[in-house]
């Protein structure tokens, strides 16, 4: 994770957009069409802790509310200040515990799914924090440490520029205890947050007078820096609530603190590039199986259209080199403290060469033992 600066840092994607990973994980896993992830300011703007006590540390699993975490600081001052003589975290009992110690800070547009994302950390057995605001977190990373919480999620609200300009003091707080933050942020194209929003009947939280669309770029524009700084970036234009839990599943449900996972995604030039790809790669090089009429109908998770596919010239050399470059890659991630990669493998529609291809590349990362996740974005909109 980069530490985000004050500076408005534009997030570089790449040239070709377009809506992302409609896809499963995992044969059983849902396939159903997008469906609407649901405008998050609905979600965020009640604490989901029924009954928790003002002042309580998270004690169990389940989600706790910002308010019970912000007591600790004086309700009299300005949100936008951090209390005067504020100290850090106390000391864990063993480096062991500061080890296992995680703190995933979830954020993003308005209407992207962080409530669906927050509930699905919840599910993997996260502590889940909502709506709170970065002058608390170091307050709340304590009570957790104290609490022996080892796995913290945070839905941080920063689109005020009040909490905005908290973030540098924030990361510098949290870096100088010995926390680093992993960041998740949501994405979603313009006219699905639209779309998503108008099905709520509630204005964005910042478009105050204006239109919608005035408060989706003004949104966007405060979180260029987080996103820039995000150890995973997740487009949800085209996933439903399904979908998106099971990629947070897959990418936070288990224990392994410091092993690289990789989601695998195959797409369809003419559909665009994932935007939230790491790393893409291109398998038009090889021969189309849509000019053989026995393979057109079928798609490269078939048997037939797969062996076709691995059979060609340069299929195994592609592969081979490319898991031999991921795991250089990935034990440079793993030392700058990135943990999730995502690699987009894409032919012109998606549905044969880029499919097979991505199939045969998840088996092998698997049988290495890498934790692997596969999404085939465009299959069935052919």
């Amino acid at each position: 994770m980069s530490t985000p600066s004050t500076d408005q840092a534009d997030a570089t994607t790449p040239n070709e957009t377009g809506p992302d990973q409609a896809g499963s994980d995992q044969a059983g896993s849902d396939q159903g069409g997008p469906g609407p992830i649901g405008p998050e300011s609905t979600a965020l703007a009640e604490p989901h802790s029924a009954g928790s006590e003002p002042g309580a540390g998270p004690t169990g699993s389940g989600r706790g509310s910002a308010s019970a975490e912000a007591d600790a600081a004086d309700p009299s001052s300005d949100p936008a200040e951090e209390p005067s003589g504020q100290s850090g975290p106390e000391e864990p009992t063993s480096d062991a515990e500061q080890d296992q110690f995680r703190l995933v800070i979830v954020t993003g547009m308005s209407g992207a799914g962080r409530s669906t994302t927050a509930n699905a950390l919840e599910d993997v057995g996260w502590y889940v924090v909502d709506n709170l605001p970065p002058s608390v977190l170091l307050e709340v990373c304590e009570l957790a440490l104290q609490a022996n919480q080892t796995r913290l999620a945070v839905v941080l609200d920063v689109r005020t520029r009040s909490f905005f300009e908290q973030l540098p003091t924030m990361f510098s707080d949290l870096s100088n205890a010995g926390i680093q933050a992993e960041i998740v942020y949501l994405e979603a194209d313009d006219d699905v947050i639209v779309r998503r929003q108008e099905s709520a009947r509630r204005p964005h939280p910042l478009q105050g007078d204006g239109r919608l669309m005035d408060g989706i770029t003004a949104e966007r524009a405060s979180l260029a820096t987080l996103r820039a700084a995000a150890d995973l970036v997740v487009d949800t234009s085209s996933l439903n609530v399904h979908q998106l839990g099971s990629r947070i599943g897959a990418a936070f449900g288990g224990s392994q603190h410091d092993q690289l996972r990789v989601t695998v995604v195959s797409f369809g030039f003419k559909n665009g590039i994932p935007i939230d790809a790491d790393l893409v790669f291109d398998v038009r090089f090889l021969p189309n199986p849509h000019w053989i009429p026995a393979l057109r109908p079928l798609t490269g998770l078939s048997r037939e259209v797969s062996s076709y596919v691995l059979e060609q010239q340069g299929a195994e050399e592609f592969i081979s080199q490319l898991q031999a470059m991921l795991a250089v890659i990935g034990s440079g991630y793993i030392r700058e403290g990135k943990r999730f990669a995502t690699i987009a493998i894409g032919c012109t529609g998606g549905k044969h060469r880029s499919t097979a291809i991505t199939e045969e590349f998840a088996r092998r990362l698997r049988a290495d033992g890498t934790v692997t996740n596969v999404l085939h974005r465009d299959l069935g909109r052919e």
